[in-house]
């Protein structure tokens, strides 16, 4: 066996919550090590958040050359793309970041192993001890007890063993398969796989339409794609507010991207030419249809990745996938240790939002808790989350349905892009911002918006809740002329009844 090597913190994990766990605790002078067993950056930067935006801007870029030059005066010919560059771009940006994440563990002298991190000790009172193998000597069993974490062999010594009193568990998620249509990274692909295809696909069936499944299918379609989405709930982006779901719908009917809700797709028959997906709708399964594609793009969700990372012997209590914690992590004064004291989970394996920036922000708290710090609360209620197809979603707080679910007294007003001198010129006029305010004091209780740059103008509303800002606020808040945040000050004059460009 190796020398143990001795730390205050082990992070298992390298995404964007792990190593900014890494980050805040070095600056709190602690010696940390961090482990990841693929790259630095974790999903989010190498196969998610990053690249995709990378593909969604060459895509938005390429639509506009050629769907709305003309309407700028510009006329080009032979406009065309290249997919081996539009993806060799991609994982261009992702590298970049990647290096730069590594810069910051040597910055901040934080101690990068590469390898399979296992558990293999979390006594109370005593250091935690984890055992890090090389890839190529871990293997899965098979063996997946209920509510329990897969079993692995482990077919050499760890090449590292490190022991410390605390540990925090940062290992993210990984793509929920299709029930009896399991990926095979051909046919049945994964986010990470659609972004690296060697070829464009003629046809691609996207099961879901949640952000991953919006966005790529924005992508495909605007390479000339012919996509179609299936959504087993009564409307798209199911969890934003139905006003957007509508605007959405609507543009990429306009689009031509076709997409089925209240579906669902019953089992996926490969053939010589791809695959054949049978498509029953929720209300009347005997209302059948096969849709022909050469791929299927599976998006219905995420689940807890800790397969291998420890035993279940060790008392790490999981809940729906995901590792619970001990207090519910979403209350006030939450410290985000699991079951076993000195053990830590943050971001995506301890359940919703499954967001980079709640990862984040949970990893900062539970470091500076750990160690003794203050830090205030993360509101669940103000969590801003965004798409990125086009045109954008973005939202912040409560949904109107949330009010009328909670008995909250609420007034609501949504100003148009297409009332927009900015959108105008922008020949973006697709969308709305939409503001929820209290019916009595005018707080910001959410804001929710579709168009162009919204997921920028997002952060604004983020504030307002924070600050617990009404309406009025908002309104004695000069906003530039012409932009496209204008829309805010609008929506704000709306709840008032008293909108001006509208």
């Amino acid at each position: 066996m190796p020398e143990t090597k001795t730390y205050d913190l082990i992070v298992i994990g390298g995404g964007p919550g792990g190593y900014v766990g890494a980050i805040r605790a070095a600056q709190l002078g602690k010696k940390v090590a961090i482990i990841e067993r693929d790259k630095l950056g974790g999903t989010c930067l190498n196969w998610g958040c990053i690249p995709t935006k990378a593909l969604l801007a060459g895509a938005e870029f390429y639509h506009k050359l050629t769907h709305e030059a003309d309407e700028f005066g510009i006329s080009a010919d032979n406009i065309k793309f290249d997919w081996d560059k539009v993806i060799a771009r991609s994982r261009k940006v992702a590298g970049n970041l990647n290096a730069g994440v590594g810069f910051l563990m040597k910055k901040n002298k934080i101690d990068h192993y590469d390898g399979h991190a296992f558990i293999a000790s979390a006594k109370q009172g005593a250091p935690k001890t984890v055992n890090v193998y090389d890839l190529g000597d871990v293997e899965p069993t098979g063996d997946k007890p209920d509510n329990a974490p897969e079993k692995f062999n482990f077919k050499a010594d760890p090449k590292t063993v490190l022991s410390a009193p605390k540990i925090l568990i940062a290992t993210g998620a990984s793509p929920r398969p299709m029930p009896g249509s399991p990926f095979d990274g051909d046919r049945i692909i994964d986010s990470k796989e659609a972004m690296l295809l060697k070829d464009r696909p003629n046809k691609l069936l996207v099961v879901g339409s949640g952000a991953i499944g919006m966005e790529f299918a924005y992508v495909y379609h605007a390479y000339g794609t012919e996509v179609t989405i299936v959504e087993m709930l009564d409307r798209i982006v199911p969890i934003e507010d139905p006003d957007v779901s509508k605007a959405m719908l609507k543009a990429y009917k306009k689009l031509d991207i076709k997409i089925l809700t209240k579906n669902i797709v019953k089992s996926v028959k490969k053939t010589d030419a791809g695959i054949e997906a049978q498509v029953v709708s929720v209300d009347d399964e005997s209302k059948s249809q096969t849709i022909e594609a050469d791929k299927v793009l599976v998006a219905i969700g995420v689940q807890g990745r800790y397969d291998g990372l420890f035993d279940a012997s060790l008392g790490i209590e999981l809940f729906k996938n995901h590792i619970k914690t001990a207090t519910n992590y979403k209350a006030p004064g939450a410290t985000y240790e699991t079951t076993v004291p000195g053990v830590y989970a943050i971001g995506d394996i301890i359940g919703p939002p499954w967001l980079a920036h709640v990862a984040s922000e949970e990893a900062v708290v539970a470091v500076e808790r750990m160690f003794g710090h203050a830090a205030p609360d993360i509101n669940y209620n103000a969590i801003p989350g965004c798409t990125y197809c086009q045109p954008q979603i973005a939202s912040v707080g409560f949904t109107e349905q949330y009010c009328k679910d909670n008995d909250i007294a609420y007034k609501t007003a949504q100003f148009p892009f297409q009332a927009s001198g900015k959108a105008q010129a922008l020949n973006e006029t697709q969308g709305f911002i939409k503001l929820i305010v209290g019916e009595k004091h005018e707080e910001v209780l959410g804001a929710h918006m579709v168009g162009e740059g919204v997921t920028e103008m997002i952060a604004e509303m983020g504030l307002a809740i924070t600050l617990e800002a009404t309406a009025e606020e908002i309104i004695a808040t000069m906003h530039a002329h012409p932009t496209l945040s204008e829309g805010v000050h609008e929506s704000a004059l709306g709840t008032q009844k008293r909108m001006l460009n509208f």
